[in-house]
């Protein structure tokens, strides 16, 4: 089966300390490994306000994760414990497209119609 590349945005409360944030961000890492996601790249993106107000929270903390994964079973279980968790606030994961995109080939120039 042909692995396929993911991304999964989530925002986490930011009243989470240092450790508890690390402790957040290494429980939906290790859920993915476990589940046989490769690959996996994670970036905090810091603090920022939300544009809205959720469930009383003006602020939250940003992590993306991008990772290789070859089903849906990993994702949804990752996605139950963030539900479930109460840390996070948001989550979205989408399938990335990595089809070729209008693959250009350099074309050879055409050939001048040669007068006669």
């Amino acid at each position: 089966m042909k692995p396929f590349i993911y991304e999964t945005m989530y925002i986490l409360r930011s009243d989470l300390n240092e450790e508890q944030l690390e402790a957040a961000i290494a429980k939906y890492q290790d859920i993915l490994r476990e589940h046989g996601a490769q690959n996996l790249d994670v970036q905090n993106l810091g603090k920022r306000r939300l544009a809205y107000d959720i469930d009383k929270h003006r602020e939250g903390i940003y992590i993306q994760m991008n990772y290789e994964g070859g089903d849906s079973d990993q994702i949804k279980v990752m996605e139950r414990a963030m539900r479930i968790g109460g840390d996070v606030i948001r989550y979205l994961t989408i399938k990335q497209d990595v089809t070729p995109s209008a693959v250009q080939v350099e074309a050879e120039p055409e050939a001048e119609p040669q007068e006669v």
